[in-house]
């Protein structure tokens, strides 16, 4: 099982203390770290299609997938190779940008009501409403209080995702300071990866340390039974992506799908087919 391996546990964090470039649970390399992925497919598509063929039963759970990390954690990467393993007309993915001027007069659970996925569906947010005791703590975006009070809008929000039959899955892609410079630098040497790159970047990590202290707050006050958090090791790409299939299938097997029983005579139904006249 990977979830234990990455389980926040209850009680204060230390981001320091939990290494960037381990693989815990795989002895393997990259080449086989992607075939383990690849592995995954089958039994991943065939879990999301039973979630999505409960929906004709008035099921109401779905799969709620939360990525977040500094820039350059893979947030895009897990998107391309991991969620990319299950069809598409069951996945709804929502990037989470700086609010919009709308978005600003609404209370900040206003924009993330509206991106959840509806019952059948594995939903995935790129940033999420951790954005607001995040950077909006590290620049003063909002007082001490008011972040201070949304931790626990947070968890009560979490927890009415999880009564209405949302898994949530949150993981945070745990990567270094010298590996988000590589990939940084990498862009810059790619004239093919111009367009990713954000000078704003440079300057947001000189607060590295506001960063690394928002998230340990966050991750504490937030890590509840309904919703946990897992820290994900993620200056190993190929890991990384390892390790979110690994928890998506284990939470999707957790939810015990079944495919819907026939609501008909599925005898007669055969019996017509077989006995109808030949079709000009």
């Amino acid at each position: 099982m990977t979830a234990h391996l990455h389980r926040l546990p209850p009680g204060p964090v230390d981001l320091t203390s939990i290494a960037t470039d381990a693989t815990p649970g795989f002895e393997g390399g990259k080449k086989q770290g992607a075939a383990a992925l690849a592995a995954l497919a089958d039994e991943l598509a065939d879990l999301q299609e039973r979630l999505w063929a409960e929906r004709s039963t008035g099921s109401r759970r779905r799969l709620l997938l939360v990525l977040q990390g500094m820039d350059t954690s893979g947030k895009g990467g897990v998107l391309r190779h991991t969620v990319g393993l299950v069809d598409p007309q069951g996945v709804r993915i929502t990037s989470f940008k700086a609010p919009t001027d709308e978005e600003k007069q609404h209370y900040f659970l206003w924009r993330i009501r509206k991106a959840l996925p509806q019952p059948g569906y594995v939903g995935v947010f790129d940033r999420s409403h951790y954005e607001d005791v995040l950077i909006v703590r590290v620049h003063g975006l909002a007082e001490p209080e008011t972040i201070e009070r949304r931790y626990d809008e947070i968890n009560d929000f979490e927890a009415e995702l999880a009564d209405d039959g949302v898994v949530i899955v949150k993981c945070m892609l745990h990567i270094s300071a010298a590996e988000q410079k590589e990939r940084l630098l990498a862009r810059l040497d790619n004239p093919d990866k111009y367009w990713k790159f954000n000078p704003g970047d440079i300057d947001e990590r000189a607060r590295w340390g506001d960063y690394r202290t928002a998230y340990e707050v966050a991750l504490e006050r937030t890590n509840t039974e309904a919703a946990p958090w897992y820290v994900v090791p993620s200056d190993k790409k190929w890991y990384r992506n390892l390790v979110v299939g690994r928890l998506l299938l284990e939470h999707l097997r957790d939810m015990e799908l079944e495919w819907p029983p026939a609501d008909f005579d599925v005898d007669v139904q055969r019996g017509r087919l077989v006995e109808e006249a030949p079709v000009s």
